[in-house]
């Protein structure tokens, strides 16, 4: 009779931790958009929504959540999607998860149309973006509502926008147009959506400003009091001079630009502002990083140094915007709930 082949100790670690962890994921699970943004608003600070297109990118983002005790909105654009092949995207937040239980996790699509929330939905996010901004009030109105119609239906949360920012992001293309709050009340009143973008001034992009920007503040307190419903900042990064310093010191051509002060973030949170989009910030901080460790030691050539120095500097920025915009220190708040529980709370 043959003997059972002996595990070796790295095996036998693994074979205990997914033991320990089968069976566990429903234990888990992401949360809803509106619960995050709901405790937000309570509490009175904005939460940090992040970009994501790799691992290093949601490690160093769910580490930062971790250091910090903060909730956090993990986002993906469908550019990320098609840089991920979907699934690999997926399978990363779901490990993020597992690692961090303990952290309260919204898995949000970024400037979506009709076909890519039908994408997402199946892929277990747990909030969608329709970005209807650039089409005529009324099928603005219409496409939102179809997508409330279509997320709520199995529990997820929907952000629309109304009103255009300026600047490019990805395929994201648009002039600065402000949001209209008479407007704005009609479109809440009317689509149902759970939160709300506007635009007040900001750009996507790392070329956001020749100049520091003055942004329509008293615009998002006239909103807020017409709506009463999470509102939402995008094109949020603040373009830090010393990383795009770094960045041209080892080589980079970055032009001169500006994002936009935390002080404006930090009095647009003030009135109502509950999401706030960093993206631009993250790209620079890796990108800083990488250049310099390849400009310092040429002789580095394995992924894994160039990227843990990328990963170092993306936890950094991320930890130092959830402190900002106040949302460290409120992960335990509150029980999170998840998206069948919003199926039941939507359907009522």
């Amino acid at each position: 009779m043959q003997k059972p082949r002996r595990m070796t100790p790295n095996v036998a670690v693994l074979f205990h931790y997914t033991h320990q962890r089968k069976g566990s994921d429903e234990g888990m699970p992401l949360v809803p958009l509106t619960q995050v943004l709901g405790e937000a608003v309570k509490g009175g600070y904005g939460v940090g929504a992040f970009n994501c297109n790799n691992m290093e990118q949601v490690q160093s983002i769910m580490k930062a959540a971790q250091e910090c005790k903060s909730p956090v909105i993990l986002q993906a654009s469908r550019g990320a999607l098609k840089y991920t092949n979907m699934v690999y995207l997926k399978h990363l937040v779901q490990a993020a998860v597992e690692e961090h239980p303990e952290i309260p996790v919204v898995l949000h699509l970024d400037h979506g149309t009709l076909e890519a929330v039908k994408q997402a939905i199946p892929l277990g996010f747990t909030s969608v973006m329709i970005d209807g901004s650039h089409l005529p009030f009324e099928e603005n109105v219409a496409v939102t509502k179809e997508v409330v119609a279509l997320a709520h239906d199995h529990g997820v949360s929907v952000e629309a926008e109304l009103g255009t920012l300026g600047g490019i992001e990805e395929d994201v293309v648009g002039e600065v147009q402000l949001t209209d709050p008479d407007q704005a009340a009609e479109f809440v009143e009317r689509t149902g959506c759970d939160a709300l973008a506007l635009a007040i001034g900001t750009s996507h992009g790392a070329y956001k400003f020749k100049a520091e920007p003055k942004l329509a503040i008293d615009l998002v307190a006239e909103v807020w009091d017409r709506v009463h419903i999470p509102l939402v900042m995008h094109g949020a990064s603040s373009v830090p001079q010393d990383l795009v310093a770094e960045i041209n010191k080892y080589g980079g051509k970055l032009e001169a630009t500006y994002g936009v002060p935390i002080s404006a973030i930090q009095a647009t949170i003030k009135y109502g502002v509950r999401k706030i989009n960093v993206d631009t910030d993250i790209r620079l901080a890796s990108t800083a990083a990488v250049r310099k460790l390849l400009a310092e030691e040429p002789q580095k050539f394995d992924l894994r140094d160039y990227m843990s120095a990328a990963r170092e500097a993306m936890t950094k920025i991320v930890s130092r915007r959830m402190h900002e915009f106040g949302c460290a220190g409120h992960a335990f708040d509150y029980k999170p709930i998840t998206i069948a529980d919003m199926k039941v709370k939507y359907a009522q």
